[in-house]
């Protein structure tokens, strides 16, 4: 049994404002300040002498390793990526960067904001524009519904607000 993985299905190129800067101070931070201090880090350890046991200097170099491999996808992705000006759009219909208030069944309301899979964030809320959510309510206007497939079965949610700056 061999190791083939087939190629990643490409993400979509569309990315806001605020995340094309966050991946662009990320690549600053990584290239002017963390992979000077590991290449230092290294240097010194290497200094010490036997470096096949010596920890930092092995751990040093695993770091060094995957910086490099960070500043290189960013440096890729920012060449491809589209930023997208959500301010242009209208307010009463859902589009890429828009702020969501959803009613997702039962009472519940959910706030989401549709971006590119390169800001995602687990503390956030926000959504890749590739999710069945923000593909079931792209387009939509205010007060539509629209069916969400999930894994229990199909919820009917409504678009309750639609901004494009956050909520308060």
């Amino acid at each position: 049994m061999g190791r083939y993985r087939p190629p990643a299905k490409p993400q979509a190129p569309y990315i806001t404002p605020e995340g094309a800067k966050a991946l662009r101070d990320e690549l600053d931070r990584l290239w002017r300040v963390d992979r000077p201090a590991v290449t230092r880090a290294v240097s010194e350890a290497a200094a010490q002498g036997d470096r096949s046991e010596n920890a930092e200097y092995i751990y040093g170099k695993k770091q060094l390793y995957a910086i490099d491999r960070r500043v290189r996808y960013l440096q890729k992705r920012l060449d491809v990526l589209k930023i997208v000006d959500s301010s242009l759009h209208d307010e009463e219909r859902a589009y890429f960067g828009a702020w969501l208030r959803v009613d997702t069944g039962g009472g519940s309301v959910e706030i989401y904001r549709i971006v590119g899979p390169d800001e995602l964030s687990v503390n956030k809320q926000y959504i890749s524009v590739e999710s069945p959510l923000a593909r079931a309510v792209l387009g939509k206007a205010l007060g539509d519904e629209f069916v969400l497939e999930r894994p229990a079965g199909p919820t009917t949610c409504v678009l309750l607000e639609v901004s494009y700056k956050p909520f308060d």
